[in-house]
């Protein structure tokens, strides 16, 4: 097994971070959003449209690109591609990366919901916990051994898989 020595110290920005405008990810972070997606996808398919790394055309510019974005069941057209969605989501999940600070995706969810999504979750990977806020101003800490509860929503996600290796 290879000892992981790289960390994310670096003030530059990356060719990624320029692009989408969001922090470089991480190990953990790719590890977090792939278990999020396959397991919401799972449990949410036929009533829900899971994306990831979708950009939505936000009111006031710039645009996001949220880690994750829950829809109400969307009709797919594969011969009419998008890429980017000026529907906003229902929810929007954002993953912390090394480099941002919960602040930075407070303020985040604060603009979500200026724009009209619904609910917003944070995740921390280092306390395996996804902070869920139903408004603005109110929100709930869910751990790894619990069920997420999203009381906007209902959708109801136990969380031990969520941080699975």
């Amino acid at each position: 097994m290879e000892l992981l020595t790289e960390t994310v110290t670096e003030s530059e920005l990356t060719q990624y971070e320029i692009e989408r405008n969001k922090p470089m990810p991480s190990l953990n972070h790719s590890l977090v959003q792939g278990n999020l997606v396959f397991e919401l996808k799972t449990l949410l398919r036929k009533q829900y449209t899971v994306l990831s790394e979708i950009e939505l055309i936000m009111p006031e510019k710039p645009n996001a690109v949220p880690d994750i974005a829950i829809y109400p069941k969307l009709q797919i057209d594969f011969l009419e591609d998008k890429t980017a969605m000026s529907q906003l989501p229902l929810t929007t999940i954002e993953i912390l990366s090394p480099s941002q600070t919960e602040g930075e995706l407070v303020a985040k969810a604060q603009r979500y919901f200026a724009a009209g999504v619904k609910s917003c979750w944070i995740v921390l990977p280092l306390f395996k916990a996804i902070v869920v806020f139903s408004a603005a101003d109110k929100s709930k800490i869910f751990t790894e051994e619990m069920t997420l509860v999203d009381p906007v929503t209902g959708i109801e996600l136990p969380l031990a898989e969520a941080f699975a290796e």
